[in-house]
């Protein structure tokens, strides 16, 4: 499972999960459970729900927010398999900034607790898999609150992590914007983390789940089943470059040292153009 970075982290997180609790009249039961770098921290409550508090930094929080799971309330169809909200609230403490929500408890865990991309095939059945199509086919529907993916983060980025030129993205559908492996649960399947669902490339949520999938070639090779309607065609193709770019930036930063390797292998393979070899860490 995930830990915070540091004992500094831990007390304002914890402080913040117990504010949070009081202000929306609740009472947190049990041990947190942590999120990647002790960015998030959760707890069951009293009233059977699950409290989860968010932290950024103020100067990088919009001060016009997307109200991410918020508007995922009032817009996704209930087809859609996510847990509902009931209270949210936000506030500031010097230079961080919080979120607090107030959602449904899910029983079932994660598909992979320790890490983004899939370490080991956890066995899928038929009907988990048919969960996921109906509900990214319901999810595409919806009114998105942002665009997820920019054409300028994708020009900046193609150079330098692919060695090509980004192609305009001309095709978006509605999307979670972050489909891995720690935000989807074991059967009945729940979607987590709504924090950046809007418009996404066409084919981008099935890219970026398969490529965090490559040391499983089981589960990515099913993947491409599943989604082949969308990954085969040229529009599908454009969104798994765009989940490459964005997975590979994540090496840049220290990242995903294992799935490096066959991240670049699968993005030459799509491109026909070798990705820039990183500079080696000062």
């Amino acid at each position: 499972m995930y830990s915070p970075k540091d004992e500094t982290t831990r007390a304002r997180m914890e402080e913040a999960l117990a504010h949070a609790a009081a202000r929306l009249s609740t009472t947190t039961t049990g041990a947190p459970a942590w999120g990647w770098l002790g960015r998030t921290i959760g707890s069951h409550t009293e009233g059977g729900n699950w409290l989860r508090v968010h932290c950024g930094e103020t100067s990088k929080t919009p001060a016009t927010r997307n109200e991410g799971i918020a508007l995922a309330e009032k817009r996704v169809s209930d087809k859609v398999s996510r847990p509902h909200l009931h209270q949210l609230f936000h506030w500031e403490g010097g230079e961080y900034a919080f979120e607090a929500q107030l959602i449904d408890y899910i029983a079932q865990p994660v598909i992979s607790p320790e890490t983004p991309d899939l370490t080991e095939d956890p066995g899928l059945q038929e009907a988990w898999w048919t969960a996921l199509r109906q509900s990214l086919d319901a999810l595409s529907a919806a009114e998105p609150p942002r665009e997820t993916v920019r054409q300028s983060w994708a020009d900046r980025v193609f150079p330098e992590f692919l060695g090509i030129p980004a192609p305009a993205i001309t095709e978006r559908v509605t999307g979670h914007g972050d489909l891995q492996w720690a935000n989807l649960t074991h059967a009945p399947l729940v979607i987590l983390d709504w924090e950046r669902w809007g418009a996404v490339p066409a084919g981008y949520d099935p890219a970026m789940l398969y490529v965090n999938s490559l040391r499983v070639p089981t589960v990515a090779d099913r993947i491409r089943v599943e989604f082949a309607h969308v990954l085969d065609t040229p529009a599908g193709r454009l969104g798994e470059q765009i989940a490459l770019a964005e997975m590979l930036q994540a090496v840049g930063r220290g990242w995903y040292t294992k799935l490096a390797p066959l991240l670049r292998r699968r993005a030459e393979n799509l491109t026909g153009v070798r990705p820039p070899t990183p500079a080696p860490a000062p």
